[in-house]
């Protein structure tokens, strides 16, 4: 026995109040939630995914990690916002170390982390380990420039300066 089904397609209604609350208090939520209150507005914002969300605070302070980096013979404590990305930690330890950004290698947790990682995303925590290693490639690049430069010091004095 077959039954039809009759679907019908309903236009909800929604009023412009559904993402506003303007008598939001501590006592009515039964102890607050987490800065919510006071009577004011509650904010809204889209995220770039499309997703609404309640909009931050922009007044609160970013928290600030001590991050310990070690290059295998030393180490550095560094002071970062938890938020950062590995690319602006590098930054900061070029400073320290007097290695470029790009000749770094940060791993944390056994692998190396991309530039673009943020380090709240991957899970560091204050007061972890993170490990800096020199690029073997630029690093090559480097010693053969040098043994190259080396070799031009160190000609015999015997050579003619201009060949004819």
């Amino acid at each position: 026995m077959i039954q039809k089904v009759k679907a019908t397609m309903i236009k909800l209604r929604y009023s412009k109040r559904l993402f506003k609350r303007s008598s939001w208090s501590k006592a009515s939520a039964g102890g607050g939630h987490g800065g919510v209150g006071g009577g004011g507005e509650i904010e809204w914002e889209v995220r770039p995914g499309g997703m609404l969300v309640q909009k931050r605070d922009g007044g609160r302070a970013e928290e600030v990690i001590m991050v310990r980096v070690s290059t295998g013979f030393s180490w550095h404590d560094v002071s970062i916002g938890a938020t950062r990305t590995f690319g602006e930690l590098k930054v900061m330890l070029s400073m320290v170390t007097g290695l470029e950004p790009r000749e770094q290698r940060l791993l944390f947790k056994g692998k190396e982390r991309e530039d673009t990682d943020h380090l709240h995303m991957v899970g560091v925590r204050d007061k972890d380990k993170v490990l800096l290693l020199e690029d073997p490639a630029l690093k090559d690049m480097k010693l053969r420039a040098a043994r190259a430069v080396a070799a031009q010091v160190t000609q015999s004095p015997r050579q003619p300066f201009i060949q004819v």
